[in-house]
Parts: structure tokens; C-alpha cells; sequence
């Protein structure tokens, strides 16, 4: 039988208060509280917590607090990876980030998602859908990544866009819903 940590990072329904689900959102809370807690001149103890939070962060990783994630150890993040100040991620499915990203200020990341039927959203389960960000995009500003979509690499999403489906390599694409616009390159 499955444990409920295994559900949601499969894609099913989950109970979002199974005990351990709860130690482990408490424990990301406590770290991103002692992220946003630093102060800019305490680089090294930055990297140390983010690390801590982000097991899988790669070299060069840089997070502006304030910065907000469900757990943390759902966020695979290769090297270079800049957030700037205000993000949030909700990573209780996967949510992998290639090489040289950039997220603007207040972009949110939202691999959480519940029942369209009231019954089932009623029932407290909800579920998560995996996202996938390639290397060297940019997404701008207050920008929202929808569960399940994946980005592709050289990619720029523009701001305030809202992501509710694939976005290919090379691309412009912004807007409600976010429309590829142009090619790049």
C-alpha cells in the first residue's frame, strides 16, 4: 500500500494531513522563515539554508528572500538558478528547473492542484501535477506556472503571464491564458 507521500508525488489523490506530509511542510517552513529572516549580508548562510531546504540545488543558486515552497525536497534545481524576491513554489509533485533560469520578482510556481468535483475537493484529497522548466528561461514578473505544464529551454515567459499549457524551445509566449508570440533565435 502506498504512503500518502508516495500518492502525491504520483500524481494521485493524497490526504494533505497525513502526519508526515505535516512534519515535512513544518520543516520547510522553518527553513524558509530562517531564509527570509537573513539579512543581505549573510550570503554563506543563505547558500547554507537553501541548500538545506533544496537538497538537489545546484552550484550557483541564488534565492532574494521572501521565498515560500511546500517542501522544498520536490524542487530539483540544477545550477544558476536566480529567484528574485517574492517567489513561491508549490512543489508537492516534482518541479524540475534546468540550468540558467530566471524568475522575476513574485512568480508562482503551482504544482498543487484539487478536484474540479466538490464531492471529491470536500473530502479534503488533493493532488499535484509535475512541472518541468528547461535551460535558460526567463519568466517574467508576477507570472503563474500551472501544474503539469512543462516550459521548454530558451524560452521567455512575459510578465503576468498565466502558464496553463506547454510552452515550446524558443519562444516569446506571454499572457492570459500565455500564447506563444514569437520565435526566438
Amino acid at each position: 500500500m502506498k504512503t500518502e507521500k508516495e500518492k502525491m508525488l504520483s500524481g494521485e489523490l493524497y490526504d494533505p494531513l497525513d502526519p508526515q506530509l505535516c512534519s515535512e511542510r513544518r520543516r520547510a517552513r522553518l527553513l524558509t522563515k530562517a531564509l527570509n529572516d537573513t539579512r543581505d549580508d549573510q550570503a554563506e548562510e543563505r547558500a547554507r539554508l537553501v541548500k538545506e531546504l533544496i537538497p538537489s540545488a545546484g552550484e550557483g543558486v541564488w534565492i532574494e528572500p521572501p521565498f515560500y515552497c511546500d517542501y522544498g525536497s520536490n524542487i530539483l534545481l540544477a545550477g544558476k538558478v536566480f529567484f528574485n524576491f517574492n517567489c513561491v513554489v508549490l512543489d508537492v509533485a516534482p518541479v524540475r528547473i534546468g540550468s540558467g533560469v530566471l524568475f522575476g520578482p513574485a512568480v508562482q510556481v503551482y504544482a498543487a492542484t484539487h478536484p474540479l468535483d466538490a464531492d471529491e475537493r470536500s473530502a479534503g484529497r488533493e493532488s499535484g501535477k509535475a512541472i518541468d522548466i528547461g535551460d535558460d528561461v526567463w519568466i517574467g514578473g508576477g507570472a503563474i506556472i500551472c501544474p503539469g505544464v512543462r516550459i521548454g529551454s530558451r524560452s521567455v515567459i512575459g510578465a503576468g503571464s498565466v502558464v496553463v499549457k506547454d510552452i515550446p524551445d524558443n519562444v516569446f509566449a506571454a499572457g492570459n491564458p500565455c500564447a506563444v508570440l514569437r520565435r526566438l533565435g
